[in-house]
């Protein structure tokens, strides 16, 4: 398939995943109820509903998803391993022990969404703090700090739990296990997923050649030291807003890369918008499955997430394995 027609394949994907976001739930609402509340011609709880609730909620899920898809594309490309991701590198596991901890003190959302983002800068600190100290070119190095300070996060993750008082333990757990639910104030991580987006183009010549060797890109006049420390800044920012935003989702960091490399979109500059589009309509699609699966009831998105990224990341496995 030809780079036009995947952009186009991705771009209707997107708006149908849209579609399907603020028109299916608990209560339905048919393709005609939904064209008249969007022309402003029918108020009341279909105006509430959809304004209010589906549509934020979907520009939510759609947001984090591109943020989850972009990081994990980002370092990627930046430890070149294909296993990398937000999440095994701990800047997620961060980001979740300050949520948890704001979540344990009773402390509102607005100072959760802060600590999750402080959190997962913290965790970026340490991981790159720490692996620079065997070397600033041991990339194994930092992927195995980046898997140690996830299971320190870990095992804070579960004290919190442990001591938290049992009326907000479901709250916390739910938050855990992924919550679109509060996520209705996008507005902030929304403009930082564009801003995000152009400085992740800016760097995808860049990108193509840190994938290559580190020498080359020293060799094309840029300093990989520097550009390794900029994208990892990056990609723990966009990770630090997904997770204060949705709570920890996990897999749309780690397939949406693999999907796009599979189908083609090897190019950074082609592989950085196709993330944000593939991993928004993933997110999307599946917080969608979650709202409607056991309704009126609503499942943790990240439950949705890993119960089709498992399935889909070991058919990648072996879709790209050598012959």
């Amino acid at each position: 398939m030809n780079t036009p027609a995947r952009t186009l394949l991705l771009i209707i994907l997107a708006l149908v995943c849209f579609w399907l976001g603020i028109s299916t739930g608990s209560t339905d609402m048919g393709a005609t109820e939904v064209m008249r509340v969007l022309a402003g011609n029918q108020v009341g709880l279909g105006e509430t509903l959809l304004f209010e609730i589906r549509l934020p909620r979907a520009i939510s899920a759609f947001t984090v998803g591109g943020l989850l898809a972009l990081s994990g594309m980002l370092l990627q490309a930046l430890l070149r391993n294909p296993l990398a991701d937000p999440y095994v590198l701990g800047v997620s596991g961060g980001a979740s022990v300050g949520a948890l901890t704001a979540l344990m003190l009773g402390l509102g959302m607005v100072i959760t969404h802060v600590s999750a983002f402080v959190g997962a800068m913290v965790s970026m600190l340490l991981v790159f703090g720490l692996g620079r100290l065997r070397g600033s070119g041991d990339i194994l190095g930092l992927v195995l700090t980046g898997v140690i300070v996830a299971a320190g996060w870990g095992a804070l993750i579960s004290l919190l739990l442990v001591v938290s008082p049992d009326t907000n333990i479901q709250g916390m757990l739910f938050w855990l296990m992924g919550d679109l639910g509060q996520a209705l104030h996008y507005q902030a991580a929304l403009v930082l997923l564009l801003v995000g987006l152009a400085v992740a183009w800016l760097l995808a010549r860049p990108l193509n050649l840190l994938v290559r060797g580190e020498q080359i890109v020293a060799a094309l006049g840029t300093h990989p030291v520097r550009l390794r420390i900029a994208v990892y800044f990056l990609a723990s920012i966009l990770t630090g807003a997904a997770v204060s935003l949705g709570g920890n989702i996990a897999f749309i960091g780690l397939v949406t890369p693999h999907l796009l490399r599979l189908a083609g979109s090897n190019d950074h500059r082609l592989l950085v918008p196709h993330c944000v589009l593939l991993g928004g309509s993933l997110l999307l699609l599946s917080d969608t499955i979650a709202r409607s699966v056991v309704a009126p009831q609503q499942l943790p998105v990240g439950i949705v997430t890993a119960l089709i990224g498992i399935p889909l990341f070991l058919f990648l496995l072996l879709k790209s394995r050598p012959a």
